[in-house]
Order: C-alpha cells, then structure tokens, then sequence
C-alpha cells in the first residue's frame, strides 16, 4: 500500500469515526465507555495522520 493511499484510508476512518460519535451524541442511550473509546480511536487516527504529513514534509 503507498503511503498516500493509507493516507486516505486513515481519512476515511477518520470521517467514518467522526459521524459515529455524531450519532452517538444524538441518543441519550449511548454508553459514555463506549464514546470515549472511539474518541481516543479518532484521535489516535488523527494523530497518525499528522505524523505522516509532517514524514512527507520532510521528505520532500
């Protein structure tokens, strides 16, 4: 896998993530364990997001 396709997979989970917590925030049901856990996810995707950016910045 190229760095730039993983680089759009990550994206992807990353919006894909963004609207589940969305939808998750609309239902007063939703386990708070369960919110954080892809809370933490998100950032986590989003912080390896940034380090390949900041790896191609320097690279090129």
């Amino acid at each position: 896998m190229s760095m730039q396709s993983h680089l759009a997979e990550l994206e992807r989970r990353h919006a894909a993530l963004e609207r589940k917590i969305e939808d998750a925030l609309l239902h007063p049901s939703t386990d708070s364990l369960e919110l954080s856990q892809m809370k933490r996810k998100k950032l986590k995707i989003k912080d390896e997001i940034e380090r390949i950016r900041q790896d191609d910045e320097t690279l090129h």
